[in-house]
C-alpha cells in the first residue's frame, strides 16, 4: 500500500517540476543551438534574429504551463512596500553587475554580446525591443521559476512544493546561488544576484518580488546598454 501510495504522487509532482525546469532549459538548450539556428536563418534573415526564437519557445511554454504557476496567482501579488523592496533590490544588483564586469570577477574573454546596429551604425529598434523585452519580462519568469522556485527549495527539500520560502536554509541559499552566479559570464555579479533574488524570496514568501527584482535588474541594465552601447552586457 505504501508503494502504490507513492506511485500514485508521482504524476502530480513531475507535471508541476517541468513547469519550472522545461521553459529554462528550452530557453538554454536553443542558446547552445544558436550558432547553427544563425547560420540556418542567415539565408531568409537577420540571423539575429534567432533571440526571437528562444523568447518564443520559452514565452509558449510558459503558457502552456500557466495553471500549475500557483506563485503567480492574484492572492500572491506582492503589497507596495514589498514592490518597492524588490524596486530598491534589483537597482542594486544593476549596480553590481556594472561594477563586477572586468578581470576575475568573469569568465571567457572579448564579450561582443548582442548588438542590434545596422553596418550604418544606427540601432535597429525591432531588434532591439526584441532583446529588451526578452531579457526583462521573460527571462527573469524563467529564472526565477527555475532557480528561486525549483532548485532553491528543492535543495532544502525534495517535496519544495509544499515547502515555505522562508524554510530555506543558508546551505540551499548559497548552493542555487553560485551555480546561478556560474550560468553568466559575470560570475560575481551573478551570485550576488541569485543571494538578493533569493533572500528577497525567502523574506517576502512571494515569487512576485524576485520576479520583478530580476525585472528590474534585466530591463534597467538593458537601458544602460542602449544608453551607452555596451552591448557586451548583452
Amino acid at each position: 500500500m505504501k508503494r502504490a501510495g507513492t506511485l500514485s504522487l508521482l504524476p502530480a509532482i513531475a507535471p508541476d517540476t517541468l513547469a519550472r525546469a522545461l521553459p529554462f532549459a528550452a530557453f538554454i538548450a536553443l542558446l547552445a543551438l544558436d550558432p547553427w539556428c544563425a547560420k540556418l536563418l542567415a539565408g531568409f534573415i537577420d540571423p539575429r534574429w534567432s533571440y526571437g526564437l528562444r523568447v518564443l519557445a520559452a514565452t509558449l511554454l510558459l503558457l502552456a504551463f500557466l495553471p500549475r504557476y500557483r506563485e503567480l496567482a492574484p492572492a500572491t501579488l506582492p503589497g507596495a512596500r514589498q514592490c518597492a523592496e524588490a524596486f530598491i533590490v534589483g537597482l542594486a544588483v544593476l549596480g553590481v553587475w556594472l561594477l563586477f564586469d572586468d578581470g576575475v570577477f568573469t569568465t571567457g574573454s572579448g564579450r561582443s554580446g548582442f548588438d542590434p546596429r545596422a553596418e550604418d551604425g544606427s540601432i535597429l529598434w525591432p531588434l532591439a525591443l526584441l532583446r529588451l523585452a526578452g531579457a526583462a519580462l521573460v527571462v527573469p519568469l524563467i529564472e526565477e521559476f527555475f532557480w528561486r522556485s525549483f532548485l532553491m527549495r528543492w535543495l532544502e527539500d525534495a517535496d519544495y512544493l509544499a515547502l515555505a520560502p522562508a524554510a530555506v536554509g543558508l546551505r540551499a541559499l548559497l548552493l542555487s546561488s553560485v551555480v546561478f552566479g556560474f550560468e553568466h559570464s559575470q560570475w560575481m555579479a551573478g551570485i550576488v544576484a541569485g543571494l538578493a533574488f533569493g533572500w528577497l524570496y525567502r523574506r517576502h514568501g512571494r515569487l512576485w518580488s524576485a520576479v520583478l527584482a530580476h525585472a528590474t535588474t534585466n530591463a534597467g541594465l538593458g537601458l544602460w546598454v542602449l544608453h551607452s552601447g555596451s552591448w557586451r552586457f548583452w
